[in-house]
């Protein structure tokens, strides 16, 4: 019973339309910020789960994050593997990615010899 007799001392009638209006908007503009946060967060996940499972192209440079690939040519490619030579911070390396039972992952990843002249 505390409880209602706390609400009964707040003076609604002194709420100015002004003030009202203000909440209101400040209320609505954070639903919308924290609505569309979320959206974006959840299409990035679902991103990146897509990228792990259908496009071995992009998820070379997910599950190598530490070469800094800059660079990847597809050497060979089948139903469950796909060669690549990539070029990385430490030269160029031979990565071999097989597909699991959901996702691809690395399965080799090798350095190249660069061409002495």
């Amino acid at each position: 019973m505390k409880s209602l007799r706390h609400m009964q001392k707040i003076h609604i009638h002194l709420l100015s339309r002004r003030h009202f209006s203000r909440a209101v908007i400040w209320a609505v503009s954070l639903s919308t910020v924290i609505v569309g946060a979320s959206a974006a967060l959840a299409r990035a996940a679902h991103n990146f789960r897509i990228a792990l499972t259908e496009k071995p192209d992009i998820a070379i440079y997910l599950l190598l994050p530490d070469e800094n690939i800059t660079t990847t040519t597809v050497l060979r490619t089948s139903d469950t593997e796909r060669d690549y030579l990539a070029e990385t911070k430490d030269g160029p390396k031979f990565v071999k990615l097989k597909k699991g039972n959901e996702q691809w992952y690395a399965a080799l990843v090798e350095p190249m010899h660069e061409d002495v002249k």
